[in-house]
């Protein structure tokens, strides 16, 4: 798919999603990138994008600039390189955090002459890739909805005028997806020492057919093992949306702390399909 748009792009951070997308939409020059790690530069020669060893290089003349960082640098990035952008520039902040906090980033980039869209990724980048569902939120949303589709983002939806509210809906869904996770991962770590995996697991299958809890088990604990600390930032946010809605997030904070204690292990699941009567 190459969507070469008649205007220019900054990514400002270039981690799986930034790189997803440059590849699926074929940007070449027309995107121009930066991460604080220098090691993403070679991704950034691979996606065929313009390298930029320095922020106010990738941000001087964007007319789009989709903000790709971690949850926990989200309102850091929109203080530093707000002062560093083009006069109404659309700063489509794609990070998952909690309203709030698009809101205090909102106000950084206003301040300083940009103009703030708040933007939630609804399903991984893989595989969806430039077809992974967006919701987009604020007073530009229209604008930057129609941008992000030129751009090749092929599944965008306004969902109000509102910051925050994009996020709402992606934070409080996080809730039951990174939750289900979490409850799986600690089902399956009593079910390992209890050594009932099998049967537990077929005991699930014969009462849920939609989707085998066998495929089901190995998905939800790979992304916690392979994404478990950006997952746990995530989550911290969900939890922040909870409290300011006057909800008090006590499974939500669980899972918080088992996404973090599982990034990076090597669990020992095995699983053999068998068949309960």
């Amino acid at each position: 798919m190459d969507s070469i748009p008649d205007f220019t792009i900054a990514l400002i951070g270039f981690g799986e999603a930034g790189a997803t997308f440059a590849k699926a939409a074929g940007w070449q020059s027309a995107a121009l990138a930066f991460d604080i790690d220098p090691a993403r530069r070679k991704a950034m020669e691979a996606a065929g994008v313009v390298v930029c060893a320095e922020a106010q290089d990738a941000l001087g003349d964007a007319d789009l600039v989709l903000s790709l960082v971690t949850a926990d640098s989200a309102l850091a990035a929109a203080h530093d390189y707000a002062p560093l952008l083009k006069p109404g520039a659309l700063w489509c902040d794609m990070n998952s955090v909690a309203p709030d906090t698009k809101r205090s980033a909102a106000g950084v980039i206003d301040a300083a002459g940009g103009r703030y869209v708040d933007v939630a990724v609804l399903a991984p980048v893989n595989p969806a890739r430039m077809n992974v569902p967006l919701l987009v939120s604020g007073p530009h949303a229209a604008e930057a909805a129609a941008r992000l589709r030129a751009a090749g983002f092929a599944n965008t939806r306004v969902v109000g005028d509102d910051i925050g509210r994009a996020s709402a809906i992606k934070m409080i869904r996080s809730v039951m997806v990174k939750g289900i996770e979490a409850l799986t991962a600690e089902m399956m770590l009593a079910a390992t020492k209890a050594g009932v995996v099998d049967e537990v697991l077929a005991s699930l299958d014969a009462s849920e057919k939609a989707q085998s809890w066998f495929g089901r088990a190995e998905y939800n604990i790979e992304r916690m093992t392979t994404h478990g600390l950006r997952r746990a930032a995530e989550m911290e946010e969900s939890a922040k949306t909870l409290e300011s809605l006057g909800v008090e997030p006590v499974m939500t904070r669980g899972t918080v702390q088992r996404q973090r204690e599982l990034a990076g292990r090597t669990l020992p699941f095995t699983a053999k399909r068998t068949e309960v009567a």
